[in-house]
């Protein structure tokens, strides 16, 4: 159900299915029930990728999932057989899973043949994907060389496959490659020959390409070379040409390779033909019930030895896993018999000899069948033998060997084998033969030295690498097999094993507790089987203590419990087990102290009546501490008492917003304080009562202000007395109450009844208003409509008046009207526009009394326009040389100033002031020391002219500051001149007089 579409056919094809409109019925069907089965534990499956190999040797599949429980397990497959993988150990692990984002990643490297097979994702019991990871059987017979070529030219890489193939994967600094305008791939019609075509080449093609055939591979650099004939500052142009290939003619070996293949098909054909139209092989004589079967070509001289992990023939029985040498050696008496071949009608042999491996010190039988009564002679190593002849005597030194003949069988039997018996045998009857090798050996044997060394069990930790070694006479003929538990280990996936011709070795990487075991090496020959066995230990940190946790007590002051050990200690003794608490509505966890290794049970002392607690005991050895065993359920210290209800809740005030509740304490609290309360609401026409507060936050007052509520929609409430026990009986509810405003006439809240815009600025008047239901809003000017392009924003409870622009003729009063059902309210703003006022005519001074000086000035010409404006009188004398106003909102244009002194100069300022500001002043002239003094003749004389001019000087110099970091600093100092001088400030000889950063202010008086 995993397969894409384009691929059914080819599917349907495979299994033999021709009714395509059922099997597609049949999986819409089944495609439907697993979804609903993967609806419990997946939200969203989407961009499944089927296994495929990459460029590092390694294979993957890849699919888009959202977890409705992100800690849901999932499970790999392959061939129906669970196959462990990892996230955290990395390339640790044979098989491996990636995630990145919502991606799953799951990957097998180190691709061997018997990696191939039907692999299986499975989430909590439900299969999501599945895929097919076939190898095919192919090699490269002309892999892809080193390609040198000049920018702007072609790069070819050709390499030919021993099998054909259709597709193959090419790979360019680790990223797949696909047919387009700069990868040509090419193909062959006989699909052995393949070539990849980089075109126009550049320097940023330069690099390591790959291609992949089933789990084989190869690689081969791009090196890309500047063009020396290219001008530079210019394009060079494509060429034409073509570097790299194989230096091989590819069609040739192409060629051969499909005569060699089309004879393979024909061999196999031949050998099917046979099969099929071979007669049936006749019943094995009873003359010879223990014979082994014949060779398989009847006319080789010497059938070869067993293949290496098989049992001895004849001799001994089929290798197990415990060998035992002596009762093999009396069954091979019994045993060594020839094989026994179909009878042909012609006089001859027709059981021929075959190989016999026959152990030190036991006997062998060499037996044969003859179809007729016919005499034969014995022969070893070429010489014959007899009972009358010579060569006897070269036969084990003249004893121990017996030929027989009964009717047409003759034997020879060695009763006691040496390893001078060893030899080709053969049997001559007339002009047929037939022969056989006796091999004389002993099976493999451990030193005592090594084997007592061998049996100490290996002791490591999680993560660290087990090597075992042993080692053994060298001998031909000699398979070491590993086993662990019973189950032999082959190479892949973390395990290394190495054979060497005095000893073997195996190597377990980043081992797992799950690795501990039995480890055992078996020595095999011909001639027997011998094993030796150790132990791996594997230490962890132990496994949770055993569950579930059993409550032995509980009263008002003690809580008793009891778990049991964990299954699995790590692989060291487990020394202590630690208990932690947590109290019902809280999140710490506490500490309550330890208890030894022989005690699963703990007493806690420090409760309090009615509470609710959970615990949490880890069990701990040498390696560090176990994952917890938790408690189900809080257990109650004591027995639980509740409190009685309180009274129904009473509606205090109801809002669209809020609706505010009060309610009396219960009659009978039972004995038990109460520490708050537990208020629930359910709406009308539901059955459903929802809590307003968590029971661990209870309410402490007897009132609360419900927020949580939707405007129109009607309420009831109950509240429930909570204690140290829980929430107690519920109270009656209240009276449905509907959560909207009361009925009110339109009122203001917080207004304001003037202000003031500068001329050319935006004007906003804000109003908040409230009534209920809700009110039509009306704004006038001056008791007439506004105009159409005043802005009139109307909101709930704000009401807002906008002139974009203002005018002086905007001023006026703004009238805002609010009118419902329940009645109308107004409200009159003034808005008053203007702007700085302009300053006040020419200033006169005149003195009408001793001491006194009226001050006079034109009015300034804002006055008509603006009511508001008033005039302030400034005053500065040569006595104390600053100014200060003598005068403070005057509506009118004269001035009187008192105390005028004489022999002081005075200097008058006259400022009009407005709401928006002061405008700039007018200047008086000077009065003062010779205003009143008669001119006195010159008589002729010119008057000398005096010069005031100085050049500038610092009076006060700046001081050293170290203000702290990020406080404002003020420097002052005092300079002089005549004429004013110009001052500068400088931060580190740059000038700062026009950096925003800094305030600078020059008085000069």
């Amino acid at each position: 159900m995993s397969s894409d579409k384009k691929d059914y056919e080819s599917i349907c094809a495979e299994f033999g299915v021709t009714d395509f409109r059922w099997m597609l019925k049949n999986l819409n069907k089944m495609k439907k029930e697993r979804e609903e089965e993967q609806a419990e534990f997946v939200s969203s499956l989407s961009n499944l990728k089927h296994i495929r190999v990459n460029s590092d040797n390694t294979a993957s599949f890849e699919l888009d999932m959202d977890l409705i429980e992100p800690s849901t397990s999932m499970y790999l497959y392959k061939d129906g057989v669970m196959v462990p993988y990892t996230k955290e150990l990395g390339d640790s692990m044979k098989h491996s899973l990636k995630l990145v984002g919502k991606r799953y990643i799951f990957s097998v490297r180190d691709l061997m043949p018997d990696d191939a097979g039907l692999y299986q994702l499975d989430v909590g019991d439900v299969n999501v994907f599945t895929t097919d990871f076939k190898i095919p059987t192919v090699d490269f017979l002309v892999k892809i060389q080193e390609v040198k070529a000049t920018e702007r030219e072609d790069a070819v890489f050709e390499c030919v496959l021993s099998n054909p193939f259709s597709k193959i994967l090419w790979f360019g600094k680790n990223l797949p490659l696909e047919q387009g305008e700069k990868y040509d791939i090419q193909v062959s019609e006989d699909k052995l020959i393949h070539k990849l075509v980089v075109k126009d080449c550049l320097i940023v093609d330069k690099g390591i390409y790959s291609v992949c055939a089933g789990i084989k591979s190869c690689n081969a650099w791009l090196v890309v070379e500047a063009d020396k004939d290219a001008q530079k500052g210019k394009k060079t142009a494509r060429k034409t040409t073509r570097a790299g290939g194989s230096g091989m003619d590819l069609q040739k070996v192409a060629q051969e390779q499909q005569t060699k293949l089309a004879k393979e098909r024909e061999e196999r054909k031949e050998q099917i033909k046979a099969t099929s139209t071979a007669p049936p092989p006749p019943p094995e004589s009873p003359a010879a019930p223990l014979a082994p079967p014949p060779p398989e070509s009847p006319a080789a001289p010497l059938a070869p030895p067993p293949p290496p992990g098989a049992g001895p023939t004849e001799v001994e029985p089929e290798a197990t896993r415990e060998p035992q040498p002596g009762a093999a050696s009396e069954a091979a008496a019994a045993e060594q018999q020839p094989v026994v071949e179909v009878a042909t009608a012609e006089p001859g042999i027709t059981g021929k000899l075959s190989d016999v491996y026959v152990l030190r010190g036991h006997p062998a039988e060499l037996t044969v069948e003859v179809s007729a009564d016919l005499s034969g002679t014995w022969f070893k190593d070429g010489e014959p033998v007899g009972p009358t002849n010579q060569h006897q005597q070269n036969l084990n030194s003249g004893a121990g060997v017996t030929m027989t003949k009964d009717g047409t069988r003759h034997k020879l039997r060695i009763q006691s084998c040496k390893d001078d018996d060893s030899g080709v045998y053969g049997f001559v009857s007339g002009d047929q033969s037939t022969q056989g090798k006796v091999a004389v050996g002993g099976a493999p044997e451990f030193d005592p030295d090594d084997l007592h060394k061998f049996s100490k069990p290996v002791i490591i930790r999680v993560g660290q690498n087990a090597a075992f070694k042993m080692p053994f006479p060298p001998q031909g003929n000699l398979v070491a097999r590993w086993f662990r538990d019973g189950t032999e280990i082959k190479d892949g996936g973390g395990v290394k094993t190495a054979r060497e011709p005095n000893h073997s070795r195996l190597l377990l990487r980043d081992c797992l507790r799950t690795d501990s075991g039995e480890i055992t090496i078996q020595l095999k020959n011909p001639f027997g089987a011998v094993e030796a066995t150790s132990q791996l230990i594997v230490l962890d940190r132990p496994g949770p203590p055993d569950g579930p946790v059993e409550t032995v007590e509980t009263t008002s002051s003690v809580i008793e419990i009891k778990w049991n050990p964990p299954k699995d200690d790590g692989g060291s003794a487990v020394t202590n087990y630690i208990i932690e608490r947590q109290q019902a509505g809280q999140a710490l966890w506490t500490k309550l102290g330890d208890v030894s290794a022989d005690k699963t049970s703990f007493r806690d002392r420090n409760v309090t009546h009615g509470k609710k607690y959970k615990y949490r005991i880890y069990g701990e050895n040498p390696e560090g501490l176990s994952d917890s065993l938790q408690t189900t359920d809080s257990i109650t210290a004591g027995i639980m008492i509740l409190s009685g209800p309180p009274g129904a809740p009473a509606v205090v005030g109801a809002s669209k917003t809020c609706i505010d509740l009060t309610w009396s304490p219960p009659e009978n609290d039972r004995g038990v304080p109460i520490i708050g309360y537990h208020l629930e609401k359910r709406k009308k026409d539901t059955d459903l009562w929802i809590a307003l507060n968590p029971l661990n936050e209870p309410i402490e007052d007897v009132k609360c202000a419900v927020r949580e509520v939707t405007e129109g929609a009607e309420y009831e409430f109950r509240v429930s007395a909570v204690n140290e026990s829980g929430a107690g009986d519920p109270s009656p509810p209240s009276s449905m109450v509907c959560a909207k405003n009361p009925n009110m006439r339109p009122c203001f809240k917080d207004p304001e009844d003037f202000i003031v815009v500068r001329a050319g600025n935006s004007a906003r008047v804000k109003v908040c208003y409230e009534g209920e239901p809700p009110p039509q809003i009306t704004w006038f000017k001056d008791d007439e409509p506004v105009s159409a392009w005043i802005n009139v924003i109307n909101s709930e409870g704000l009401a807002q008046l906008v002139i974009p622009s203002s005018k002086r003729s905007d001023s006026a009063v703004y009238t805002i009207k609010a009118k419902n059902s329940m009645g109308e309210a107004s409200l009159a703003i003034e808005v008053r526009v203007t702007d700085e006022p302009k300053a006040p005519g020419p200033v006169e001074l005149e003195q009408t009394v001793y001491g006194r000086v009226v001050v006079s000035w034109a009015p300034s010409l804002d006055q008509e326009l603006d009511d508001r404006l008033y005039y302030v009188v400034s005053q500065r004398d040569s006595a104390t040389r600053t100014w200060k106003n003598v005068a403070d909102r005057l509506f009118t244009n004269t001035y009187t100033v008192n105390n005028i002194l004489p022999g002081v100069q005075y200097h008058f300022r006259i400022f009009a002031k407005n709401d928006v500001g002061l405008s700039d002043p007018a200047q008086s002239p000077t009065w003062g020391v010779n205003s009143n003094r008669v001119p006195i003749p010159s008589k002729g004389l010119k008057p000398s002219g005096v010069s005031f001019e100085r050049p500038p000087s610092i009076l006060v110099p700046l001081k050293v500051h170290a203000p702290p970091k990020g406080y404002q600093l003020y420097m002052t100092c005092a300079v002089r001149g005549c004429p004013t001088p110009s001052v500068s400030w400088y931060l580190n000889d740059v000038c700062i007089n026009f950096d925003n950063n800094y305030y600078i202010t020059n008085s000069f008086d």
